[in-house]
Parts: C-alpha cells; structure tokens; sequence
C-alpha cells in the first residue's frame, strides 16, 4: 500500500433516490467538532450518491433563530436533526434516509 493509498476515495454504499434540492447548514463556531461534523456530511452524502449544498453558519444569532443552544448542530432543509453532538457518516446516512425517503 502505498503512501497515496489512504486518499482514495471512497466507496458508494448507500444509493438514495431522492429528486429534490438537498440543503445542509452545519451550525457551529467553526470548532474541531463542526469541521468534523461538516467532513462526515460529505461523506456521507457521497457515499449515498447524493449532491448537496453543504453550508457552515458561524453566526451565532442565525444559530440560535433554529434553537440550537448546544453546537454542532446539523440542519437538513431548514429542519433540526441533530445538536450537541457529532455525528458519523453512518449516523447521517440513517438521517438522510429518514428525512429524504
């Protein structure tokens, strides 16, 4: 294996049809955990084989118009579906399934 190896993309696993707009705020200061939280939704919606716009919101005013105290959050479609937590890439899958399906 090679020095590269651990670059490659990775595999769809979860094809999800879903024809609409698909819009995505990660809601947070800009932390490790947000940034984190913003890597595993790429992920995520790559591996689904979806595309969607992936926006990160650092003003706290606009955080807290969705009632999000505790960061990071996620807003999928002007809907809360998580805070105070981040989640993993399978986390987020089982979300968009819910949400989108």
């Amino acid at each position: 294996m090679g020095l590269f190896d651990m670059f490659k993309k990775e595999e769809k696993v979860e094809k999800i049809q879903y024809d609409g707009e698909i819009n995505i705020k990660v809601l947070g200061s800009g932390c490790r955990n947000c940034t984190t939280l913003e890597s595993n939704v790429k992920k995520a919606l790559f591996r689904c084989g979806l595309e969607g716009k992936v926006e990160k919101v650092k003003d706290f005013n606009e955080i807290s118009s969705y009632g999000v105290i505790t960061t990071p959050g996620l807003v999928l479609n002007e809907k809360v579906v998580s805070y105070g937590k981040v989640l993993s890439p399978e986390n987020i899958i089982e979300i968009l399934k819910k949400e989108l399906v």
